[in-house]
């Protein structure tokens, strides 16, 4: 019992000062603060969600005792919160078969197969909590558009004259225009930076031994069907105004995401009879992250397979033909 309790302060100190570094405003800093949930994802994933629970629980009232209550509130929403509920769904199954005991068998029973939380519902928890730690993150700001909004710009044209004094008034249309993406760029880093350390966290664990469950099949993610109608009716909100705008267009960014993620999949999927392969995939990847908007090709490609059913009919038209009855 007390090397559980040392394994979860450790893991909720680790990742309070990886929060806390960023007070620094060292480059190496941001790095630090966008892994913050790392090591309490691999206490939730390796020794339970107790652990990850006790953990962050402990990293919050110290981050609050030292800096005061909104760190506090801060790292328990954006990090110890996601931590402990995504390494508590990545641990989720139930069992879909029974052990029927037979004792005249020679050979033991089998176990029961379990079922694990599908990965794509996991993805779509994922895009909830980018949604609400971007919204928090915005209400700090303000609880109305124009103010929200006012101070992004603010910020961005003295960050803007920071880095060059001589920044004229010609880049307020620049600044504008970055002030109003700027929420649906933060929700992107978020969902990208939480689905990597889940990741992260599900290959240390694995490398470890303390796994205890079988590395699920990435290929196979894929969002429930009703994604698709939240996605339009998020769309919908989008061109409404005011802060539901804002909502909106935050929620449609973290969904769009999760459908590019599913773009991948699909794409191994797809590349799986590619000589080269690894060659292709590679290339895609590094693509994506050098130039950025090649991603569009993953989320409408993640879009057509929710509708048309790529992988599926791929994995049909690969199987061999029955044999012959007779």
């Amino acid at each position: 019992m007390m090397a559980y309790a040392l394994i979860a302060l450790v893991a909720g100190a680790a990742s309070a000062l990886m929060f806390a570094s960023i007070i620094s405003g060292a480059l190496i800093s941001l790095l630090l603060f966008y892994l913050a949930p790392l090591p309490l994802m691999v206490a939730a994933i390796g020794w339970g969600p107790l652990c990850a629970s006790l953990g962050g629980i402990a990293a919050a009232i110290g981050l609050g005792a030292l800096f005061g209550l909104p760190y506090c509130i801060a790292f328990a929403v954006t990090v110890a919160l996601p931590a402990w509920w995504l390494g508590h769904l990545a641990l989720l199954g139930r069992q879909v078969g029974s052990v029927v005991p037979n004792t005249s068998a020679p050979e033991p029973a089998t176990a029961p197969e379990i079922e694990w939380y599908p990965v794509g519902r996991m993805l779509l928890w994922i895009a909830g909590f980018a949604t609400l730690t971007t919204m928090a993150a915005l209400l700090t700001l303000g609880t109305d558009a124009e103010t929200i909004i006012g101070t992004l710009r603010r910020g961005l044209m003295r960050l803007l004259r920071t880095t060059d004094p001589q920044t004229s008034g010609e880049a307020g249309q620049f600044v504008d225009a970055l002030a109003r993406i700027a929420p649906a760029a933060a929700t992107i880093v978020a969902m990208m930076t939480l689905t990597l350390n889940l990741w992260l966290s599900g290959k240390v664990t694995a490398t470890s031994g303390r796994l205890r469950r079988p590395w699920p099949d990435l290929k196979t993610a894929e969002l429930p069907p009703m994604t698709l109608v939240a996605l339009c009716i998020a769309l919908a909100f989008c061109f409404t105004g005011g802060l539901i705008a804002i909502v909106a267009q935050i929620a449609t960014a973290a969904l769009l995401m999760a459908y590019a993620l599913t773009g991948f999949a699909v794409l191994h999927t797809l590349t799986l009879a590619l000589k080269g392969r690894t060659f292709w995939l590679s290339s895609a990847y590094a693509v994506v992250v050098v130039f950025g908007w090649p991603v569009i090709a993953m989320v409408i490609l993640g879009l057509a397979d929710s509708v048309f059913g790529f992988r599926e009919r791929f994995l049909r038209n690969r199987q061999p033909p029955p044999l012959p009855t007779s």
